[in-house]
Formats: structure tokens, C-alpha cells, sequence
């Protein structure tokens, strides 16, 4: 069970990132799919807190450094196969029976994905198109793009470690926003990675970072971090506004989220105050 969970979290890695890389429609089918695979993710740590099996988030690093995409549709079609073969490993039959359904129609369709060339992703040039950045704008934003990428992973990771854990549905409503906005995040600073040539894979998480004693100190430092991150935002609208009204626009926006991700963290701590 534990291989399979594994299995699934380094394919979901895999096929997001594949996704930054394309610049063609393989992209939304290649997001598409990585939601498919973190459905799967969160269904099989669901049955493992139900069994009162100890798991964790440790993978392998997942390399994604190609020069063409096939490279990568074929590295995610095999990981897939893996996937198939351990399926027998989780006795929920329900979960089973829908994760070879799904897994066996994304085999198929990947096999059909036209290829494409992708070293632009990695070339790292920091350009991005239409965009002229001075060094200082340009070091910003490479900075803050490495730095932000990994946080909206490990933020992903831990508000779906702490929902998974949580019968609280109040809290878990929470939660669930805060997922699905740092996955918006990721995807968003995971293209801009791929435009400047600078894509690259999180690293594996600290398992002190996502399991932890006590939520209210959690989520105090959450807010915290929030903050933090506004204020990089602003950092980074500044530093390249005169280089871009678009970009200086794009990271207000982000900065303005991230109001509401505090909000929701300040009223989780009013909910456990009560």
C-alpha cells in the first residue's frame, strides 16, 4: 500500500510537470490528468488513515530534464503500468476498480499525444516572452519563482496532510479552499518556470514540515507565512513594473489572494477558540 501511495505521488509530480513543459493543447490534457492522479493520491491516504496505517510523504526525486516530450509521456506511461501492478495492494475494491478505469483511458490517450520539442523548459535563459526584464527584475523573479514554486508544493501537501487527518468539517472546508489555491499558484509559477527555461521539481518534504502537534500554533505561523508572502509579492511587482505592466498586474493579483488565505486561516482559529 505504502509503494502504491508513492507510486502515485511521484506520477502526479510527473505529469503536472510535463504539463509546465508543453506548449501545445497537450497541456490542459496533461492538468487534467495530474487531477485525476491527485484524486487518487488523497482517495488512497484516505484508506490508510481509515486503516490506521502510518504512512508519509517521502518519494524519490522525480526527473523531468528532456528534450522532447515523448520522453516524458513514456516515463509517466510506465509509472502508471507500476501503478496498475500494486493495485491489489489496497483492499478497497471501490477505489481499485476506479483507479485502473482512469489509469488504463490515460494510458491510452498519452500513447496518442502528439510530440514536442521542450528544451526551451530547461535551457535557462530566464527570458520570457515579450517581456524585456532588467538583471534586477530578472533576479527577482527567479528567485521568487524557486522559492514560491516549492512553497505552493509544500503548502498542497500539508493542508492535504492535515485535512486527511481532520474529522473536523469545518476545518477541512478550509482546508480544501487552501489546496485548491496553491495548486493554482503552483501551476501558474511552474509555467512562468517553464517560459524562463528555469523548470525544475520540488524537493522532498521534511516530514516535520506537514506532521505537527498543534494546529493553532500551525495555523499562527500560516498567517504569518501569508504575510511573508504578500510581502514578496509586492517586492516582486515592484521590481519588475517597469519592465512589465502584465507582470507587476499578475503578482498585485497574487498578493491580493493571499488576503484571503488569511482570512480563512484567522477564522479556522477563531473555529478552535470557540
Amino acid at each position: 500500500m505504502k509503494a502504491l501511495f508513492i507510486e502515485v505521488h511521484e506520477a502526479w509530480l510527473a505529469t503536472l510537470f510535463t504539463g509546465f513543459m508543453s506548449k501545445t493543447q497537450n497541456k490542459q490534457k496533461l492538468y487534467d490528468f495530474s487531477d485525476i492522479l491527485f484524486r487518487h493520491f488523497t482517495w488512497l491516504e484516505n484508506d490508510m488513515v481509515k486503516q490506521n496505517i502510518a504512512y508519509d510523504y517521502n518519494r524519490k526525486q522525480v526527473p523531468i530534464k528532456v528534450a522532447t516530450l515523448d520522453v516524458m509521456l513514456h516515463d509517466i506511461q510506465k509509472r502508471l503500468t507500476t501503478i496498475l501492478e500494486l493495485l491489489d495492494s489496497c483492499n478497497d475494491k471501490a477505489i481499485t476498480h476506479r483507479m485502473k478505469s482512469d489509469l488504463n483511458y490515460i494510458v491510452s490517450v498519452l500513447k496518442t499525444l502528439p510530440n514536442e520539442e521542450v528544451t526551451s523548459a530547461f535551457d535557462a535563459k530566464r527570458e520570457y516572452p515579450n517581456v524585456t526584464l532588467n538583471e534586477e527584475a530578472c533576479n527577482a523573479l527567479t528567485l521568487f519563482l524557486f522559492e514560491e514554486s516549492y512553497k505552493e508544493y509544500e503548502l498542497i501537501m500539508v493542508y492535504n496532510y492535515s485535512k486527511a487527518n481532520s474529522n473536523d468539517a469545518f476545518l477541512n472546508r478550509i482546508f480544501q479552499i487552501l489546496i485548491d489555491e496553491s495548486i493554482f499558484h503552483l501551476r501558474s509559477f511552474g509555467q512562468m518556470m517553464s517560459e524562463m527555461g528555469i523548470l525544475a521539481t520540488p524537493r522532498v518534504l521534511m516530514e516535520e514540515i506537514y506532521k505537527f502537534d498543534d494546529l493553532e500554533q500551525f495555523l499562527k505561523d500560516g498567517i504569518q507565512e501569508e504575510m511573508g508572502a504578500k510581502e514578496a509579492c509586492k517586492k516582486l511587482s515592484e521590481a519588475v513594473s517597469a519592465n512589465s505592466a502584465e507582470f507587476a498586474s499578475f503578482f498585485d493579483f497574487i498578493n491580493n489572494q493571499e488576503n484571503y488565505h488569511i482570512a480563512l486561516m484567522e477564522e479556522a482559529l477563531a473555529n478552535l477558540n470557540q
